[in-house]
């Protein structure tokens, strides 16, 4: 059963599209548009929104986790970028005017705060896409400068600035991702050019040029060896970054309009995209290898985000995904005959 802002209990409704399974569990979850969602390693999704609020689901039941808990304050204005830790304990988030927050997910407590649009310094700005390192002792930021500035993710000091990798040119940093191992880190810009930095030097890698458009969204495979960036330009791009200079090994397109969102299955086997478009209003998984759509669902309003599972689907399964958009709403999709929420 389901409890929805009213209070009221629900059925789960499991709707058969094709191959995939929507499993509609937060209906409302949010009064606005879901503009990102993560499904986390304790089989929650934690949603952030347009209205300002954050909140976190068991994907099993899609009641609020923990039970009875209160979510951090709804901010005034919507929150834009969503981080969670691969252990689940922590989430960082930030607001449209660039307010970091660090949300303790262990104690339900916002464990602190920055102000990133308070200028300090000459370099400081307003933060609009935040990722938290893996190993968790930091996190990177980055904004109209171009640049990606890694910050403390301590509550003692957070905020705090560690280092500055500059990409070279003054180009707004779309969204910013860690790699999974925790040695790069990649910043897509709002006129197509994706940067590639080791942390440890502070250095830039190389510059992909694969896009002609802005770059919205960036996910890593579980082995950090391959990058897939969706661009207003209706494409994804598959990169290889153990290759240099280059790197592009795959375009994938079908989209269209803009591919808001993507990720990359725990198997690396297959691709996930939400697209925005008044029309279209799908989500496509992709299967790698095959450099070909496998499946195709509609939507009921465009997808802003999607999230794989991070547990590994069942050998040649879809597995599961959740995903977030323009209605408000929070769906956990799986495949026919797949493992699933």
């Amino acid at each position: 059963m389901i409890q929805t802002q009213s209070g009221q209990f629900r059925p789960l409704l499991i709707v058969s599209r094709g191959d995939l399974y929507a499993i509609d569990i937060v209906q409302n979850a949010q009064s606005d548009a879901v503009w990102g969602v993560v499904w986390t390693s304790l089989d929650t999704a934690i949603s952030i929104s347009a209205d300002g609020s954050i909140k976190q689901w068991l994907a099993a039941s899609g009641q609020p986790h923990p039970a009875n808990s209160s979510f951090p304050p709804q901010h005034t204005l919507g929150l834009v970028s969503l981080s969670v830790s691969p252990d689940a304990k922590r989430a960082i988030y930030n607001s449209l005017e660039g307010l970091t927050s660090l949300w303790d997910l262990t104690t339900g407590e916002i464990a602190a705060k920055y102000e990133s649009y308070a200028r300090t310094s000459d370099d400081a700005e307003p933060s609009w896409s935040v990722s938290i390192n893996p190993q968790g002792e930091t996190y990177a930021s980055c904004g109209g400068s171009g640049n990606v500035f890694i910050r403390s993710a301590q509550p003692t000091n957070f905020g705090e600035r560690l280092a500055t990798l500059s990409s070279g040119r003054h180009k707004f940093g779309m969204h910013c991702s860690h790699s999974p191992d925790g040695r790069r880190i990649a910043m897509s810009s709002e006129t197509g050019q994706i940067f590639l930095f080791d942390i440890e030097s502070s250095s830039l890698i190389t510059t992909y040029t694969s896009h002609a458009m802005s770059v919205r969204n960036l996910a890593w495979s579980p082995d950090s060896s391959l990058l897939l960036s969706a661009s207003d330009d209706k494409r994804l791009v598959l990169h290889d970054v153990r290759s240099s200079p280059g790197g592009t090994v795959a375009s994938f397109t079908g989209h269209s309009s803009w591919v808001l969102s993507a990720d990359i299955s725990p198997d690396g086997r297959l691709g996930l995209s939400g697209n925005s478009s008044s029309a279209d209003k799908s989500i496509k998984v992709w299967d790698i290898g095959a450099r070909t759509a496998v499946s195709t669902v509609q939507d009921t309003g465009e997808v802003w985000s999607v999230s794989w599972r991070p547990k590994p689907s069942a050998p040649g399964g879809i597995g599961a995904f959740v995903s977030g958009g323009e209605d408000g709403v929070v769906r956990w999709w799986r495949g026919a005959g797949g493992g699933g929420a």
